[in-house]
């Protein structure tokens, strides 16, 4: 045995040079923005949770969760570990393999687009310059993974569904891409960083809001039906389908559903702060974050505090969607699924399309 392990010893020094040292520099460095994406995009969704029960609780007038921990801010962390020990069952009948696969389908895109979402000047993942593009493509790919999750749970309230939102994310993601069109027509690119320079010229005038009002409202109906949210939550009404594609489902894998929609309104709110709300831009006349005459502009204190601000302020932006989409919540009764199709169809496919050639023909006519 001895023999064999000072073999053994010997081909893994041997291996271990300069270049394998490299491999494991560049795997760690690689790994390093999933891991950043995952543990961020998870304690976005325990705040929104958290947020979503207190003011639900303060527009009904009730406490909400007060005990665990300070405020009940560790309810949802409970609520998680709750939802890791319970059993994870599987329909006698359905398809275990596609069955298992439905959760990751549906959270892995949404963890995707977390990359090309800039959280400050610097603070971005992937500076790709067709980001909005991407966003658009990756997007589209969910849907398929609730409409498997439904047809492989042998349920016929799971298959209607999945059929519903595969029928809802048709209906809404075309109006999205055409607003998002829209903002790209006027900032000339498909990068978010570019969006957000755009919009920082005048301060709180030169944002997207006051240029495309009439795609601001569509975006913001379009993503509230995209991410399920109340009056759009067909695909899950408890009262008519159980839970919808979620009936079957327990444990961790329905606890992938459950933060994956909750991903997904982050991810919405925070497209909403940087395609229309200017981003990381402070509301206001801009102010030069480095005097050369006081502090060098290159310092690392300045280049921090801008970043810290920055984030800051992109997060107050996304929250204030968050807010208005938990408000709608309990301000709204939930249609009908042939209105939700119908207001898709008939009304925000010809505004936001109308709304894009407008939009093309006033940078045709000001070019």
């Amino acid at each position: 045995m001895e023999p064999c392990m000072n073999l053994i010893t010997y081909q893994v020094a041997e291996l271990a040079g300069p270049d394998a040292l490299a491999a494991v520099v560049a795997l760690c460095w690689t790994a390093l923005p999933i891991l950043v994406v995952v543990i961020g995009a998870t304690l976005g969704v325990l705040v929104i949770v958290w947020l979503e029960r207190k003011i639900s609780a303060g527009v009904q007038q009730r406490l909400g969760p007060e005990f665990a921990g300070p405020l009940g801010m560790l309810q949802a962390l409970a609520d998680g570990f709750k939802l890791l020990l319970k059993e994870d069952v599987l329909p006698s009948k359905g398809d275990g393999w596609l069955f298992s696969l439905g959760p990751a389908i549906v959270v892995i895109p949404v963890l995707l687009t977390y990359f090309i979402i800039p959280f400050g000047r610097q603070m971005i993942l992937g500076d790709i310059g067709l980001g909005v593009f991407f966003w658009i493509a990756v997007s589209s790919i969910a849907p398929i993974g609730l409409l498997v999750s439904g047809y492989a749970s042998n349920n016929k309230y799971s298959f209607l569904g999945g059929l519903r939102a595969a029928a809802q994310s048709i209906s809404y993601e075309i109006p999205l891409a055409l607003c998002v069109l829209s903002i790209c027509l006027l900032s000339d690119s498909l990068s978010p960083l570019e969006i957000v320079e755009g919009q920082s010229t005048y301060g709180l005038l030169s944002w997207n809001v006051w240029r495309q009002p009439v795609g601001f409202v569509t975006f913001l109906i379009a993503s509230l039906a995209e991410c399920e949210r109340l009056p759009f939550d067909l695909p899950e009404a408890e009262e008519e389908l159980v839970a919808g594609y979620q009936t079957e489902y327990s444990g961790i894998k329905f606890g992938l559903f459950y933060v994956g929609s909750y991903l997904n309104l982050l991810a919405a709110s925070l497209l909403v702060a940087v395609l229309y709300l200017g981003g990381w831009v402070v509301p206001g006349i801009p102010i030069p974050w480095g005097d050369p005459l006081l502090v060098p502009s290159d310092s690392l204190a300045i280049q921090i505090a801008s970043g810290l601000v920055g984030l800051a302020c992109t997060l107050l932006k996304a929250y204030g969607f968050l807010f208005v989409s938990i408000l709608t919540r309990w301000t709204l009764p939930r249609v009908r699924i042939d209105q939700l199709l119908d207001l898709g169809w008939k009304f925000l496919l010809p505004v936001s399309l109308g709304n894009l050639l407008l939009t093309a023909c006033c940078k045709l006519l000001f070019a």
